[in-house]
């Protein structure tokens, strides 16, 4: 029954018949009631003839009683039920109202199919759904199974000295810090030196936990060169160290609840240390570490240490390398690190001709041209700037960059 016929009017209906009798007894203007109603004043002037022709029962929506535009056909909510009970029961609404189009050919709106699911209990939306409990992972059972390792950059010397980040490596079945070294920047080779006065300190662990930092993965999902390995990668994958990258922070939260606790316990320690350089902090590391680990470190659930020692025919040195792959030009030149390599002429070398040979860069800057394993030698030539007007720099050595840049600017200006 509609409201015409009826007499029941909604609220609205009736503070808009007030209005509208107020603007008929001359009590407020045609524009006044416009602007009560939120309406324009053409329609305020409709609604007065409306009133004048039918009175207040001429306010009534004429629509009352009648079909909406975008109300379903009827029975059309049943069929679509009826077949998702029986066919796609455990389809979602949009898999769903895809099925029901291309096989039924029945046309139904993703929400309109989400809201037939959930009134007969086929689907919950999100916010019903019960909220997900992270669970603790436990510690791995053996000291050695798994390292975490991440950088904290931080203020370490409280501006008494340059800034540094250090580079925190905790063993996840018992939190002991196994290696805590202050370096410039988080970088491919100060992650070699800390690892490898880790293996050199405790051996080989099965595997490292890090994020998902340039230095540990290859993050460009369309690089095409190389075997999917950062440098880093690689050298673990020749030690036979499998390397894991964290999904979130909290999931490495040993070696970021390390994190909080050095930049409050180590900061102090080093103020009454009087240190401000990373020399004297890495000379101090190791006592601190054995201090650390007595205070916070736990026992682990099994005595067994699952560290391996270094195979013979692993040699660090070698492995602790960036190694590029670089072709050799017709006139027996290769560019590297903006710089040109010429390698001197003899037979070996001039089979390398066209092919591409190994550079190894060693940490302390050396390096080596292998052909299959074989030294070439070599002399340099054409020297370059070491940054480039606009050169993309990782954001974690942004810090070690700037350094650079300043120095440059200060020879520059000093032989101005």
């Amino acid at each position: 029954m509609s409201a015409e016929s009826s007499g029941v009017f909604t609220l609205k209906e009736i503070n808009r018949i007030k209005i509208i009798q107020d603007v008929i007894e001359r009590r407020i203007t045609t524009r006044r009631a416009a602007e009560h109603l939120g309406i324009s004043d053409r329609q305020c002037r409709r609604l007065l003839a409306r009133y004048r022709e039918g009175g207040p029962l001429g306010m009534a929506s004429r629509r009352c009683g009648m079909r909406g535009n975008r109300q379903l056909p009827p029975g059309l909510a049943d069929q679509a039920l009826e077949l998702i009970k029986t066919r796609y029961a455990d389809f979602g609404p949009t898999l769903a109202r895809e099925k029901l189009e291309e096989l039924h050919g029945l046309f139904l709106g993703k929400e309109t199919v989400r809201r037939i699911m959930v009134r007969a209990g086929l689907w919950v939306p999100r916010k019903q759904r019960a909220a997900r409990i992270p669970q603790p992972r436990y510690r791995r059972p053996c000291t050695g199974e798994l390292i975490q390792i991440d950088g904290c950059d931080h203020d370490w010397f409280e501006g008494r000295g340059p800034a540094c980040t250090a580079l925190v490596y905790v063993d996840d079945a018992t939190s002991k810090l196994m290696e805590l070294l202050f370096v410039k920047s988080e970088s491919t080779f100060s992650y070699f030196e800390a690892t490898r006065r880790y293996i050199d300190k405790h051996g080989k662990p099965l595997a490292l936990y890090s994020d998902k930092a340039g230095v540990f993965r290859v993050n460009n999902k369309h690089a095409t060169g190389g075997d999917g390995h950062t440098q880093f990668g690689r050298a673990m994958h020749e030690l036979n160290i499998q390397t894991i990258c964290a999904e979130t922070s909290p999931a490495k939260g040993r070696v970021e609840r390390a994190h909080l606790t050095l930049q409050d316990r180590l900061v102090k320690e080093l103020r009454l240390q009087g240190i401000c350089s990373m020399e004297a902090a890495n000379d101090f590391a190791e006592a601190y570490m054995a201090d650390y680990n007595r205070r916070f470190g736990k026992v682990p659930r099994h005595d067994f240490d699952v560290h391996r020692a270094v195979e013979h025919d692993e040699d660090l040195g070698l492995i602790f390398t960036v190694r590029e792959k670089r072709k050799v030009s017709k006139s027996l030149t290769i560019q590297y690190d903006k710089m040109l390599y010429l390698i001197e002429d003899s037979e070996l070398s001039r089979r390398a001709i066209g092919k591409y040979i190994d550079v190894y860069h060693y940490p302390d800057g050396r390096k080596e041209l292998r052909l299959n394993g074989t030294l070439l030698p070599y002399s340099t030539y054409d020297r370059l700037s070491e940054i480039d007007q606009g050169a993309i720099v990782d954001n974690k050595r942004l810090g070690r960059t700037l350094e650079f840049i300043s120095l440059v600017q200060s020879k520059r200006k000093r032989t101005a």
